[in-house]
């Protein structure tokens, strides 16, 4: 739920809530204004593709493509072949930042940069953004593009392109941060085990904002910040008295024993204060305060900037001296050396002067002997940079000096400021002789006139100190603050019946709203750990405050028992993945895809057969893309007959990274139609039931993929895409869809297709939508020509 429409909610319920009409108004005031979203690209994100180059373990730039839309891909590869370096590019590209450094000294960071790519770092992620089910307002792909200009990882700037174009906006103009933040796409393997051994009030704040609760989370800490200001400005006043009280029995006044006598009831008596400091004649408490403050004007430190005035002069003469000697002009020419030897570090292919043109001017032999002039020059050099060094030093100390005048002495002091200010200015003189002489005058007559002016201010503070003075000023001072104690204590009740009444709503949404979480994360826990000795109870939201926590209620064999502790690292990465997901694929994310790096180490087999059946539940409605190293979540998804696009990293020397298609649907489809076309064992009754079934799979997963891009191009949303390709139906229903021609009679799809492929064609398919009906009235004469007429019409298909 929005925070708009939990406003709403909360407004609505107010009239029957049983609080006060003045009640009702304060909690209106605490509610945090409406925050708009960032972002200028709405619909739900897919990812089309990653791009890295000199980034990690990636050299030449590399590309992971990907069908922005729902599916599971695998994207497998050895340690170290640079397949991690994608899903770090990805999240680097569009949060500015990565999971595994969070915390890590800057040794950890050193590694960000490519050792055998010396061009700029870039990665980049292709997004497609896609606006509902009816495909209104579906947008051109956006690439996210960020490229480092310097050494340092924090060194980068993020580039928006549409149509190969830089739009000018930043990543935030693309995706809201706080939902990237909220709803954070991304678990690389370091984080799964961040994720249940961090703090279980931070666990319970993340999933607590998912739940949509922060307006009433918001109000109640700023009602608690109310009701602690309140009080406080009661326990403030209680003390104030108490100390006034000491105070006036202290004084020999007539006045002080009634002003006790007022103050010492069990609730002051205000009037009868009121009624002392009434004409009492004191001076005006604001001009006595400025009058102390001017009485202990402290002016500037006369010898510490006279002492600086003449470091200024002399070290500008031994500037000067040292500026027209030959030492000057080894320093300059130092500076000029090293331009060309950093020249030649940055391109050490290029021997050719780039000032003059000359060729095979710099090569090593130049630069050795450039190396050793420097070095000769260095020694000549030294008494010029000492002399520039301390002039440098010696108008940075004189600037620092040129401190500004207290704030408050711009309004009780104007004429004094502006004399102060004339002080100040000298920081903008850089020629040292001026700046020494225009800092000794200013000094001087501002020091003077600070002198006058304090002395002047105490004998008026002298003068207006009587007896009774000081006390009717604190007498003044107690009345404000009893008044605003007095104030607080029916305000204070009204805070505390919002935050019951807040507190209240509070429980009530979050169950709710936390029920449906709770359940998928038991959902994915079963099935992640279907064999486990240990249970996993109904999680929960527990506590407020410090003692906030999430409950993760967990037995073994029918006897409670602390989670963590006898949860094997396997079972402690799955929990964590049942918290993870759910937030994720909230189904308020505008995040249309999951990258999951390494989610399989520690698991055992069982479990990585339970990751599969999770990875590819969630598959159905989303773009998962899984980074592994362990070929056992392959297998699994093999072996269960799961859907997925496998692909490959491999690296090579000097980080040349390349990114192939293992299998596809199609090409696995293809592949067991000829395993079986090719086995002589297989009964012929079976191969001609079964061969003509898997060819028919091949073509629809070719149609069905043509008709996804072609559905796509027109505009359609990726939810309608996905409810058309996936419909049961005959082989020319996808045909048709792929070739545009819905709603055409069978018959018309078939001679299209005929028109396009040949006559072949438009038989193979009549062959397989009938064989897909009913066993074949003869046997299939030549099991591998029908594979190959299977494979061609595809890859025709595919190349549409």
């Amino acid at each position: 739920m929005s925070d708009t429409s939990l406003r709403d909610l909360l407004l609505a319920r107010l009239p029957g809530s049983g609080l006060s009409v003045e009640e009702q108004a304060l909690l209106r005031d605490l509610l945090p204004a409406a925050q708009p979203r960032s972002g200028s690209h709405s619909g739900t994100v897919y990812m089309r593709s990653i791009t890295a180059s000199g980034w990690r373990g990636i050299g030449p730039a590399a590309t992971v493509r990907l069908n922005p839309g729902p599916g599971l891909t695998l994207v497998a590869g050895r340690n170290g072949s640079g397949k991690s370096s994608f899903a770090e590019a990805a999240e680097m590209a569009l949060t500015g930042d990565n999971f595994r450094w969070q915390g890590r000294t800057q040794v950890w960071k050193k590694g960000w940069r490519n050792l055998h790519e010396h061009s700029a770092p870039e990665v980049a992620v292709e997004l497609c953004f896609d606006a509902g089910s009816d495909g209104a307002g579906v947008k051109e792909p956006v690439t996210v593009r960020r490229v480092w200009y310097g050494e340092g990882l924090e060194e980068s700037r993020t580039v928006v392109e549409e149509a190969g174009q830089a739009t000018g906006e930043v990543v935030h103009d693309v995706i809201d941060a706080d939902q990237l933040s909220l709803y954070r796409p991304f678990l690389p393997y370091t984080q799964l085990g961040a994720v249940i051994n961090g703090p279980l009030t931070t666990l319970h704040d993340e999933i607590s904002r998912i739940l949509g609760l922060e307006l009433l989370s918001d109000a109640d800490v700023a009602a608690r910040a109310r009701a602690k200001s309140l009080t406080d400005t009661e326990n403030a006043a209680k003390a104030l008295t108490a100390t006034v009280i000491q105070e006036l029995s202290e004084v020999d006044d007539p006045r002080a024993k009634e002003a006790i006598k007022a103050l010492s009831g069990r609730s002051p008596d205000l009037e009868a204060v009121k009624a002392l400091l009434k004409g009492h004649g004191a001076a005006d408490q604001a001009s006595l305060t400025r009058l102390r403050r001017l009485a202990d004007l402290e002016r500037p430190d006369r010898p510490i900037i006279a002492k600086a005035v003449t470091r200024l002069r002399s070290a500008a003469a031994a500037a000067d001296d040292a500026r027209h000697g030959s030492a000057e002009d080894a320093r300059q020419l130092i500076k000029l050396l090293d331009a060309a030897l950093e020249h030649r570090r940055r391109h050490p292919d290029v021997s050719d002067c780039p000032v003059c043109g000359s060729t095979d001017l710099l090569d090593r032999s130049w630069a050795e002997r450039t190396r050793a002039q420097v070095e000769r020059l260095q020694t000549e050099a030294a008494e010029a940079e000492a002399a520039h060094r301390e002039l440098v030093n010696a108008v940075r100390e004189a600037h620092d000096l040129m401190r500004p005048a207290p704030a408050w002495l711009q309004a009780d002091e104007p004429s004094l400021a502006a004399l102060w200010r004339d002080l100040v200015a000298c920081r903008t003189v850089r020629d040292p002789r001026e700046l020494a002489d225009r800092a000794e005058r200013a000094e001087a007559v501002l020091g003077d006139a600070c002198d006058q002016v304090r002395e002047d201010a105490r004998r008026r503070v002298t003068a207006q100190d009587g007896r009774w003075q000081p006390v009717a000023v604190r007498l003044t001072t107690w009345l404000g603050q009893a008044e605003a104690g007095q104030a607080a204590k029916p305000a204070l009740k009204q805070v505390k019946a919002v935050r019951a009444w807040v507190r209240a709503l509070t429980d009530e949404l979050r169950d709710a709203r936390f029920k449906p979480f709770a359940d998928q994360s038991g959902q994915i826990w079963r099935l992640l750990c279907e064999r486990s000795s240990v249970l996993l109870g109904s999680i929960g939201l527990t506590g407020v405050g410090p003692q906030r926590q999430v409950s993760l209620p967990v037995s073994v064999d029918d006897a409670d028992a602390p989670a963590f502790g006898v949860m094997s690292q396997g079972e402690l990465h799955s929990l964590a993945l049942s918290l993870f997901i759910p937030r994720a694929t909230h189904q308020d994310s505008p995040f249309g895809f999951l990258v999951i790096d390494d989610p399989v180490q520690s698991m055992d087999p069982e479990k990585v057969d339970g990751l599969a059946k999770v990875l590819d539940l969630y598959a159905q409605h989303r773009q998962v893309v899984v980074f592994t190293h362990d070929t056992r979540l392959e297998e699994a998804i093999s072996r269960l007959g799961l859907k997925a696009t496998v692909m490959r990293v491999s690296r090579q020397t000097d980080s040349v990274v390349h990114v192939s298609s293992v299998s596809d649907p199609v090409s696995q489809a293809l592949t067991e139609a000829r395993a079986i076309a090719l086995d002589p064992h297989l009964p012929t009754e079976v191969a001609d039931r079964v061969l003509p079934s898997m060819c028919r799979l091949a073509l629809e997963a070719a149609y069905q993929d043509t008709a996804r891009r072609a559905l796509r191009d027109a505009g359609v949303g990726q939810r309608t895409i996905q409810e058309r390709v996936t419909r049961p139906g005959p082989l020319t229903g996808l045909a048709a869809l792929a070739m545009g021609m819905q709603g055409k009679e069978r018959g018309e799809v078939l001679d299209a297709v005929a028109r396009d492929h040949g006559p072949w064609a438009k038989q193979l398919i009549q062959e397989l939508n009938q064989a897909s009906h009913q066993a074949p009235a003869t046997p299939v004469d030549d099991r591998l020509a029908l594979v190959d007429r299977t494979t061609q019409l595809a890859k025709e298909v595919l190349a549409r």
